[in-house]
Order: structure tokens, then C-alpha cells, then sequence
């Protein structure tokens, strides 16, 4: 029986309840889950890839087949080298559809055998986002339940760092 296995990349900066829930409905349909990191040199995130790899092994350390990674360059291109046609991606409001759609289209002009799935987010995790996190917990809000309570302790953290530098 060949495995289906899905790529889920994203920035993760930091991982969210949105992301996991993503993961997790996400193994109900694909095998295995290569969730990949991108690195883009031209952003500038919170937390370095290494930080973002160990937090999300930490959120999944019990979920089975999970692989972390990184990439870079043309997402296709690392969908063929990791052995899989499929790109997984959540949606939550309309402009996440409109980008997501450009992409998608513009992957199946680059390669036309990966196939772009999409999992709308859980109505909970409609409004978050990993951009409006780090903004809420910088000015201090409460962000519990939102994300694993280990990542809101490293976000309270990072600002406090930041704070006293």
C-alpha cells in the first residue's frame, strides 16, 4: 500500500491551536505529515528555525507520524523531494482563500502533479493567527488557550527579553 504523505508548510512563528488542529484532522486523510518551515531570509521572525523546530516536536512529541523540516526555495520543489504530490494548507477567512488560491495556481503551473488540499480551521481558531499572537502577548494580553501553554511561556519570554534589552 503506497503512504500518502501531505506537506504542511508555514512559517510557525510561533506554532498556534490553529496549526494543530490542522495537523490533527489533517492525519485523519494523509499517512504522515512533513510539517516544513520556511525559511525566507526575507523575514524577520520571533523565534529562530531552530526554536520553532523544537517547539512544534514539543506540541507533537505524542502524535505519530509527524516529520519537522525546513525548506527553501520553490515549494514544489521540495513537495517532489520529499516523495509527495500533496500540499496541505488551513484556511480561515476569505483572504486566506484568495491568497491560498494564487498559490495553488501558481504551483499547478510550476508542477502539475502536486495537488493543493485545503482543511478550513476549526470555528475556535477562526480569528488567530500566529502575526496576532506575538502582537497580543508583546503588549502583555492573555493568549492562553491559544497556543500550547510551553509556546506562551516562551513568547512572555522573548518580549521580556526584548523589554529588558
Amino acid at each position: 500500500m503506497c503512504k500518502k504523505i501531505a506537506i504542511y508548510p508555514g512559517f510557525f512563528d510561533p506554532i498556534t491551536n490553529g496549526h494543530l488542529s490542522i495537523v490533527t484532522r489533517g492525519l485523519e486523510i494523509f499517512d504522515k505529515l512533513i510539517i516544513s518551515i520556511l525559511n525566507n531570509p526575507k523575514k524577520a521572525p520571533l523565534f529562530s528555525i531552530d526554536e520553532r523546530i523544537s517547539m512544534i516536536k514539543q506540541a507533537l512529541q505524542d502524535t505519530p507520524n509527524i516529520e519537522v523540516d525546513t525548506f527553501g526555495g520553490l515549494l514544489v520543489d521540495y513537495v517532489i523531494q520529499k516523495k509527495s504530490n500533496i500540499i496541505l494548507r488551513g484556511i480561515r477567512a476569505l483572504s486566506d482563500f484568495e491568497y491560498e488560491f494564487q498559490m495553488a495556481l501558481m504551483n499547478r503551473k510550476l508542477n502539475r502533479d502536486v495537488q493543493s488540499v485545503f482543511l478550513m480551521t476549526d470555528y475556535k481558531w477562526f480569528y488567530i493567527s500566529s502575526t496576532i499572537i506575538k502582537e497580543a502577548a508583546s503588549f502583555g494580553g492573555d493568549i492562553s488557550g491559544l497556543v500550547p501553554e510551553f509556546v506562551n511561556e516562551k513568547l512572555k519570554e522573548k518580549f521580556l527579553q526584548a523589554k529588558n534589552a
